[in-house]
């Protein structure tokens, strides 16, 4: 999930202020009090209203809440005991979204998403890393935290900055004039608090030389790094679609985005399951990848020869010969081809022995739960997972000869490797493809009654 949180406003009692955000006064809402608290003003409390609060790994708590007297406007608070807390004011449906963001090492948000987790500022997350089951962290480079007491400068008038009240609060003729004057007033009343975070450690934004004026990109250079048209990006940004990244700025209306995230946005693509499509589908005129264009080739020249080469096919296109029964008859015809024609498609050399492995794995992993259980080995303890059951049923439906040969196999190979008898193996899969898988009953017993050997008399 790419960040896409737009906060409409700080809380006056944040620590770390986002710059060029109005402030909001937030002195209704229990902040000292602990998250609980802060869960407790909407939770339940009547309809359209909601609040929540976790623990994080991270350290500290996070919480949400719908503000108690503007219902349509809600407050994220991410408590840290070393960094302090930051006070967002957001729309009310956006308070889940960042209190999900939050749940992970981010403290908070700057620039479109570059994110800081206490030492160092990340670019935002793009890249799906299916071992971490985490979007990659890429540092941003050569980056600078700008603090609070970087931008104090003795020249502002915080007298011309209102706090606004969140029963008057309006989003759109909220923006500050000069933020400086916003910041001051709010470093201002930060300082008369009990014991605040000193200024010096109130984070503002980042600086770095990516996010410099004459370096970021507009729509054009952005569609072209994604290799689609500005139209095109355009029309993804307005329909929320193609998990655009936020822009690191907007100048004179325009979006404008940093190379290294435009970067990582067009390499995103292409890892999509649309770019692979289209990498794989090699500018196919169906855009299917290489296997389906060859499928469907041969049963293209398959069908052409049955239907229009055969004299005794093609004069069923005479209109005499257009009615249901000479259809269906043509239309069964074909449909054995297709289902005759299933070891050219599915390659059942190499399915059987991925079975037979994957069998032996599960049976052997059964075999080290019962020795840690302190147990003997029971018939039933034998268990396949459930794809493998749903795979091997569908196996033994659809090529029962090959199936009978691996099913023999792994009952070979687990006498010999395991110790575990033909006849036990054989119950397991037939329960496992029953149960687990799809096989009907009278099937699993015409199958395995002819593929299990009988035990041994005596």
């Amino acid at each position: 999930m790419v960040y896409d949180i737009r906060p409409l406003a700080n809380g006056l009692r944040t620590d770390h202020p986002v710059p060029g955000l109005p402030f909001v006064d937030d002195s209704h809402l229990p902040l000292d009090d602990g998250p609980d608290a802060i869960e407790a003003v909407g939770r339940n409390k009547s309809e359209g209203m909601w609040g929540r609060c976790d623990t994080s790994r991270e350290g500290g708590w996070l919480a949400f809440t719908t503000d108690p007297i503007a219902h349509h406007l809600g407050w994220a608070i991410r408590y840290h005991p070393e960094h302090g807390r930051t006070v967002l004011l957001l729309r009310d449906e956006d308070t889940a979204s960042l209190h999900t963001y939050w749940s992970g090492a981010p403290l908070l948000y700057r620039a479109g998403g570059y994110w800081w987790d206490g030492d160092t500022w990340y670019r935002p997350g793009q890249i799906w890393d299916p071992v971490t089951e985490d979007y990659a962290r890429n540092t941003a480079r050569a980056t600078a935290t700008v603090h609070a007491n970087d931008m104090l400068d003795g020249r502002a008038h915080p007298d011309r900055a209102p706090v606004h009240k969140v029963a008057t609060f309006d989003p759109a003729t909220a923006a500050p004039g000069d933020w400086l004057d916003h910041l001051t007033r709010w470093a201002q009343h930060h300082q008369k608090q009990d014991d605040p975070l000193p200024l010096e450690k109130c984070v503002v934004d980042l600086a770095s030389p990516e996010l410099t004026g004459d370096r970021l990109l507009g729509v054009p250079e952005m569609a072209a790094l994604g290799g689609i048209t500005a139209s095109t990006l355009r029309g993804y940004i307005s329909r929320g679609e193609n998990d655009v990244p936020l822009p690191q700025a907007t100048v004179g209306g325009r979006a404008q985005w940093s190379r290294p995230v435009a970067e990582d946005w067009a390499e995103a693509r292409q890892r999509s399951s649309e770019g692979l499509k289209d990498a794989m589908s090699a500018g196919d005129r169906h855009r299917l990848a290489p296997g389906a264009a060859q499928i469907r080739d041969r049963f293209s020249e398959t069908f052409f020869s049955f239907l229009w080469k055969r004299p005794d096919i093609r004069k069923r296109w005479g209109l005499r010969h257009r009615n249901e029964p000479s259809v269906r008859e043509v239309a069964d015809q074909l449909a054995f081809e297709v289902a005759d024609s299933l070891r050219r498609i599915i390659p059942t050399d190499a399915l059987g022995p991925t079975i037979r492995h994957a069998v032996l794995e599960d049976f052997a992993t059964s075999l080290r739960v019962s020795e840690r259980r302190g147990g003997q080995l029971k018939g039933f303890d034998l268990i396949l997972s459930v794809p493998l059951a749903k795979m091997l049923s569908w196996f033994i439906q659809h090529f029962p000869t090959s199936a009978q040969w691996y099913v023999g196999e792994i009952m070979g190979e687990a006498d010999k490797q395991l110790g575990i008898p033909a006849q036990v193996t054989g119950e397991a899969l037939r329960r496992s493809a029953t149960t687990n898988g799809e096989l009907d009953g009278q099937t699993a017993k015409e199958f395995f009654s002819r593929s299990v050997p009988r035990e041994p008399e005596g």
